[in-house]
């Protein structure tokens, strides 16, 4: 599964199990207006960390965060290669 597809996947599965209701994903949808919280989000990296083997924001010193969904998954994209 590509790393896109998986970090979509992750945010439909967090949200239904925490009862949050998911906005439709875009590229260019700020992950504020997903409709996920800071708790939902925390999943989302423990589970990707977990998955993927890496956590960018663990080794992002000089890096700009990701604002969108579509930033959020170049970033794991990016930290992947």
């Amino acid at each position: 599964m590509s790393a896109r597809a998986n970090i979509k996947s992750l945010f439909e599965q967090v949200a239904k199990e925490q009862n949050r209701e998911l906005s439709r994903l875009s590229d260019d949808l700020a992950l504020i207006d997903t409709g996920l919280d800071s708790l939902c989000m925390a999943i989302i990296v423990a589970r990707l960390e977990d998955d993927m083997g890496v956590d960018p924001f663990s080794s992002a010193e000089d890096t700009q965060f990701p604002v969108t969904v579509g930033e959020f998954i170049k970033f794991y994209e990016d930290a992947k290669l």
